[in-house]
């Protein structure tokens, strides 16, 4: 019961973090270095394969959200298909491109590069800290400056394609892959409210992707405690992605970034407090 807890507190810290701008794998890391499992029948290999398989909960918020966006198929158009969805799905195609060449080549060079405890630790409070810098100099010198893309028709596939670069950035813990494409997506001159659709959208592939590499390389072998562990932080994080994603939209129609880029530094400064004076 008490593994179900902790998994429920994952799931919501999950669902909360995988949109805001704030590194959903860096709070995941940290908090499961708090709340290890006890069970027995959870294998050491199943800690790192449910920190990525856990975000296709909240994949599937955005695709509810979205649905009338993403589902491309349609009765009301000639041929049935909706040109805005192909449009919008061939965009995020190319811009999911150096993901899955980073994904595939450097995944696991990242892994061993940034290890685990103390070390660990130092990478994501320094991504913390140098992307809560960035977010707030990349809005104060945006203030006022008005947007060259204000609608998803108008974003180039160039730009797409940029802001998978800056995607790709997302493979060092503590970055954030949303807080990577949204601030890219700004410096390119890319509305706030675009931006943040178009990182929602491209985060479908980009995660169901890491996501099953991540099942491949763990084995289909789970125990029965394993399994419904990750049910219930896959459902945790559907339900608390709904409202976060919902608060984020609805944020940035009235305000600017600034605000995540504080909360990144201080949480950086905390992690450095904790791990290395405790």
């Amino acid at each position: 019961m008490l593994d179900i807890i902790k998994t429920i507190i994952l799931g919501l810290v999950e669902g909360i973090t995988e949109w805001l701008p704030i590194s959903s794998t860096g709070h995941l890391k940290l908090t499961g270095n708090f709340l290890k499992f006890e069970s027995p029948d959870i294998t050491p290999g199943f800690y790192d394969m449910f920190d990525y398989v856990i975000q296709l909960g909240a994949i599937l918020a955005v695709v509810v959200i979205f649905w009338n966006k993403l589902w491309p198929f349609t009765t009301k158009e000639k041929g049935y298909i909706k040109r805005k969805s192909v449009m919008v799905w061939s965009k995020v195609v190319v811009a999911a491109i150096p993901a899955v060449f980073a994904g595939i080549f450097l995944d696991d060079w990242v892994e061993s590069f940034v290890g685990d405890g103390k070390t660990e630790a130092t990478v994501i409070s320094a991504t913390l800290i140098i992307y809560g810098i960035l977010f707030i100099i990349v809005e104060l010198l945006n203030k006022n400056r008005k947007p060259k893309t204000i609608s998803m028709k108008a974003l180039s596939y160039w730009d797409a394609f940029l802001i998978g670069l800056f995607q790709v950035l997302a493979i060092i813990p503590g970055t954030s892959r949303s807080g990577a494409t949204i601030l890219g997506a700004i410096i390119l001159g890319v509305s706030r409210t675009v931006a943040a659709e178009f990182s929602f959208f491209l985060a479908v592939p980009v995660i169901v992707g890491a996501s099953l590499l991540k099942i491949l390389k763990f084995g289909f072998g789970f125990t029965g405690m394993e399994f419904v562990v990750l049910a219930v932080g896959m459902v945790t994080a559907f339900i608390v992605s709904i409202f976060a994603i919902k608060f984020l939209l609805g944020y940035i129609k009235k305000k600017d970034f600034k605000v995540f880029g504080y909360y990144r530094i201080a949480l950086g400064l905390l992690v450095l407090g904790c791990f290395w004076l405790v």
